[in-house]
């Protein structure tokens, strides 16, 4: 009986923290809509004839010496501060020795940054149910309770709990779902700009640089290194 009780009241002591946390959850996911709603409006220009146009005039630049000038035209296209700077050293590491691997790892950090943003929403995805199951799961207990001493008014209140918490977890998940979704789309069209203008602008035309490709195993993503 000892462990019975000592079990019940961790639950009940978890009742409010469950209930705070599933409130702070759906919030940073509401938070995260608008994030993502500002990342989308940056890229509303985005285009491949103007990418090709930005990295063919960076190229015309780079044959002149010219490299302020290639690192604004690729600002043009460059949609987030990460990508701006992996941009601008693409220019500065080409006359590097070794530039291309220098290049392929700046490719590296700036797709684990985007990794990293995109496990923001993807935390949400599994604690927005986990936080709403928990909150179902602990006002049970006084609920049935209160059935069986005949309280109506208990048993409705840990019900109305229940649901509502169950609610919230639920709208959690599937807004930072379709978050993920879709900021997984865009993260990917931003490294392919990357890499497209790394490849255009590499001095070493004949070398693909190692870069990094990111791959779904289980609900979790996985950076593995291409080889050249």
């Amino acid at each position: 009986m000892a462990i019975e009780e000592f079990l019940f009241s961790i639950a009940d002591a978890l009742l409010w923290p469950v209930m705070v946390a599933a409130v702070l959850a759906l919030s940073w996911a509401l938070i995260e809509v608008g994030i993502l709603a500002a990342e989308i409006w940056r890229r509303r220009w985005r285009s491949v004839s103007a990418l090709e146009t930005a990295v063919d005039q960076a190229e015309r630049e780079l044959a002149v010496g010219d490299e302020i000038g290639a690192i604004s035209t690729l600002s043009l296209i460059s949609w987030s501060a990460p990508m701006r700077s992996t941009m601008e050293s693409i220019v500065t590491e080409r006359p590097v020795p070794d530039g291309a691997s220098r290049i392929a790892k700046r490719m590296a950090e700036f797709d684990y940054r985007s990794l990293r943003r995109l496990e923001r929403t993807r935390i949400l995805v599994r604690m927005g149910p986990a936080l709403g199951l928990m909150g179902t799961l602990i006002p049970l207990s006084p609920a049935l309770a209160g059935l069986a001493e005949g309280n109506v008014t208990e048993l409705t209140d840990n019900l109305r709990i229940a649901f509502s918490v169950t609610v919230v977890g639920l709208l959690t998940g599937a807004v930072a779902f379709a978050v993920s979704l879709v900021r997984d789309r865009i993260y990917a069209q931003d490294f392919s700009d990357v890499e497209y203008a790394a490849a255009v602008l590499s001095p070493e035309k004949d070398i693909q640089p190692l870069v990094p490709s990111t791959t779904e195993h289980g609900g979790t993503t996985q950076v593995a290194m291409g080889n050249p």
